[in-house]
């Protein structure tokens, strides 16, 4: 046996592909492995999402559903090309993402010092609580009408509405987060000579942060959920009139594509919230399996 067929069994026995080693350095400097193990990756978790495209494609071309009513996904799309094209897409779109954004600010910067103060105070939070439980059992979208009469059908009683809807995820959670900090960490603060500034600063806040990031999470949905109804009510831009409008004009592919924009923007706004909390709670040690 030759040195060359030993060497090759060995590397083979060893679990090692036959490659010369002085590409060994190519290949694992290259871009192309990291790339495709991202897209395997990418591919394992969007399965069921492709295997569902896939199924909305195929059934109406078949006959399974009715197209008129349940067009393909390639038409869909290529409806959303065409108001692209004419700009009507940009406009609903820019509209709607001012109002939720506007909103979710707007209740984010108010409603989340209003909950830390209320889970710390305890006097506070007593004073509040039946305000509160009133207020968050009151469904936003039956205020719609109130909101309206009072604030007009302009931009005003729409973002009224979100910071409304937003408010009470980021109350709740957020007075939770407080409520929940371990009290060992509270105890060990002040016997370390901790200020009160200092306990909040550096106990209370961290140790909340998670389940506050829980809280805005649940208010970005709440206030696109909330924007698209009222944006059917009483709008002449947005996805919620786009889908509206669209329904009662019979173009049913420009509907579900709008109600394709909604999800893609709700997911979006996940993402963004998601890579914030990871940048946010870097200390925090992640779970292993």
């Amino acid at each position: 046996m030759s040195s060359i067929e030993m060497l090759t069994l060995l590397e083979l026995a060893h679990g090692r592909p036959d490659v010369p080693a002085g590409a060994r350095p190519f290949l694992a400097a290259s871009p192309v492995l990291p790339a495709l193990r991202w897209l395997g990756r990418f591919a394992r978790r969007s399965l069921l999402l492709l295997v569902l495209l896939s199924a909305w494609e195929a059934a109406p071309r078949l006959g399974l559903i009715d197209p008129v009513f349940f067009p393909p996904v390639s038409e869909v799309i290529a409806a959303g090309w065409q108001l692209a094209q004419t700009g009507e897409l940009y406009d609903d779109v820019s509209a709607s993402l001012l109002r939720a954004l506007s909103g979710f600010v707007i209740s984010a910067v108010l409603i989340i010092p209003l909950g830390l103060a209320v889970g710390w105070y305890a006097r506070l939070g007593d004073l509040l609580n039946q305000f509160i439980e009133i207020c968050r059992n009151t469904a936003p979208l039956a205020l719609l009408p109130v909101f309206i009469l009072l604030l007009g059908i302009g931009e005003l009683s729409k973002i009224t509405m979100v910071i409304y809807s937003c408010a009470w995820p980021l109350l709740l959670n957020t007075i939770a987060a407080v409520k929940q900090v371990d009290p060992l960490l509270i105890k060990s603060a002040r016997t370390m000579g901790a200020s009160p500034q200092q306990l909040f600063r550096k106990v209370i806040f961290p140790a909340a942060l998670p389940t506050i990031f829980v809280g805005i999470r649940l208010a970005s949905a709440s206030a696109m959920l909330v924007l698209v109804a009222s944006e059917m009510v009483g709008a002449k831009a947005g996805l919620g009139y786009l889908i509206i409008n669209s329904q009662y004009s019979f173009l049913i592919p420009q509907m579900y594509f709008g109600i394709l924009g909604i999800t893609v923007i709700g997911l979006a706004f996940n993402a963004i919230l998601e890579a914030l909390e990871r940048r946010f709670m870097r200390w925090k040690a992640p779970v292993s399996a």
